[in-house]
């Protein structure tokens, strides 16, 4: 009997994946099956992300896969950004259209929470950088945006597996960045919830990574692959699942993961939540099978996607590639962006945004006109690679140790220009990983709890089935 299939989801605030991994000849194979645009949209004053195209679109990516695999599906897991969920109403069914973090909502509730606990003690409490993207403060803007604070809630990787599954669960490596999380218990903190008057009734069941939550249900169960699939909690915090993709040993490395979002970061066994952790931007998140992931969060490669979009509008259309390699050829003019800029983290106007950074730091504004992108683009890039450095730097004394070197995983793991900017910036030799080390991660996770039958997956599991599978998409 040939080896069963196994399905990755990867949710992306720009697109979702569908990935099938399928063993020919008893060799892995990733494949990529479906894509899906994804992005949040304005619902007049507000900011959601489309749950009805987002599940229309993984319902096809699963179609398609059921197609590919006559030797059947073993197991469906999902991974994909953190801090948004999804409030579901008394029949199961989404009660509206989830929030998407960027939404201003939570200038107010994040104002209204830090009266009643101060950001340290709850930073100190939940290891969870108190940004006010995070789901508490969210949880906090519901009932001001007209929705039920009591209703059910499940965050959104999460809402997929129970849409699959019918189970409600939050997997720990994604309850851990909610900033609700007891550092001690590695449960909800009670103690948060009443002192903010959140319902704890509310939240989901936390499992650890590599639950599995049982069968798979629904009309798609009907078709021959998925009749035995069951659906797993891997690790369904997109950075986890990215981490648990990297097989090497990062006990002496630090590591990039470049998206949207870039996270530099290490892992390490014990939480940091001093106050110097807290005023440099370094969050603690569970990593899959155990242990932590400290990083900083940086704003990345959102601000270079809304500047394409801009152009885009404009009648300019780039392709990334063709971007990365004119910027590479183009000129430094020694000028950089504060990435962590309130600003920059808006959705509309982006090369007017950057150029009234550029002039509030002391810089010449880059004419917004064809030809120029790749100026733009150079100085996010420049922008970025010196960013990373001042956070390694950080990381090396906070945790006090030195770095020989650093694993680079995401989209910048095909950028050029970004790599060689960045072991300028850091004297580090960047070790390129997986683009979708995320799906790889979700992959590893899931063969180490088949692996498991029942008991808890390993580390050393999860990074022995992740040698097996990198370079094998």
């Amino acid at each position: 009997m040939p080896e069963p299939a196994r399905v990755a989801i990867d949710l992306g605030a720009e697109s979702c994946r569908v990935s099938l991994l399928q063993w020919p000849g008893g060799n892995p194979k990733i494949e990529v099956v479906h894509r899906i645009p994804n992005g949040p949209v304005h619902r007049g004053a507000s900011l959601h992300w489309p749950l009805a195209s987002i599940l229309a679109g993984l319902e096809e990516g699963l179609r398609k896969c059921a197609a590919l695999a006559p030797e059947g599906i073993a197991s469906i897991a999902v991974d994909g950004w953190s801090v948004d969920y999804v409030r579901l109403a008394p029949d199961g069914s989404a009660l509206r259209e989830p929030f998407c973090y960027r939404d201003e909502r939570t200038v107010a509730s994040k104002q209204m929470a830090d009266a009643s606990i101060p950001a340290l003690d709850l930073y100190q409490r939940t290891g969870t950088l108190p940004l006010r993207i995070n789901t508490v403060y969210q949880l906090l803007a519901d009932s001001s945006s007209g929705i039920d604070a009591r209703a059910p809630w499940v965050m959104f990787p999460e809402y997929v597996l129970y849409w699959l599954s019918g189970r409600r669960v939050a997997e720990f490596t994604n309850a851990s960045h909610t900033g609700l999380v007891s550092l001690k218990t590695g449960n909800w903190d009670d103690h948060v919830f009443r002192l903010l008057g959140l319902s704890l009734d509310a939240a989901p069941p936390i499992v650890p990574s590599g639950t599995v939550l049982g069968p798979m249900q629904g009309a798609l169960a009907r078709l021959e692959a998925f009749r035995g699939t069951e659906i797993i909690a891997a690790a369904t915090h997109d950075t986890a699942a990215a981490i648990a993709g990297i097989s090497g040993d990062l006990n002496a490395a630090a590591y990039i993961s470049s998206g949207t979002w870039s996270l530099v970061g290490a892992t390490t066994a014990a939480p940091v939540t001093t106050e110097t952790a807290l005023q440099a931007g370094y969050t603690n998140i569970g990593a899959a099978a155990g242990g932590l992931l400290f990083h900083s969060l940086i704003n990345s490669m959102w601000v270079l996607k809304k500047c394409m979009d801009a152009w885009a509008s404009a009648g300019r259309a780039w392709e990334i590639e063709d971007l990365v390699g004119k910027a590479a050829r183009t000129r430094s003019t020694g000028a950089f962006l504060d990435m962590d800029a309130e600003t920059l983290m808006l959705d509309t106007e982006m090369p007017i945004r950057i150029n009234a950074e550029l002039q509030r730091l002391g810089f010449d504004p880059i004419a917004d006109i064809a030809c120029n992108e790749p100026a733009f683009a150079r100085v996010i890039f420049e922008s970025l690679a010196l960013r990373y450095s001042a956070a390694l730097a950080n990381l090396e004394n906070m945790l006090g140790r030195k770095f020989g070197r650093v694993h680079m995983i995401g989209g910048a793991a095909r950028n050029r220009l970004l790599i060689e900017l960045t072991e300028q910036r850091t004297g580090l030799r960047v070790e390129v990983g997986e683009c979708e080390s995320a799906t790889v991660g979700s992959f590893a996770v899931q063969m180490a709890a088949g692996e498991a039958a029942g008991s808890a997956v390993t580390p050393a599991s999860i990074r022995s089935w992740a040698g097996q599978l990198c370079g094998c998409g």
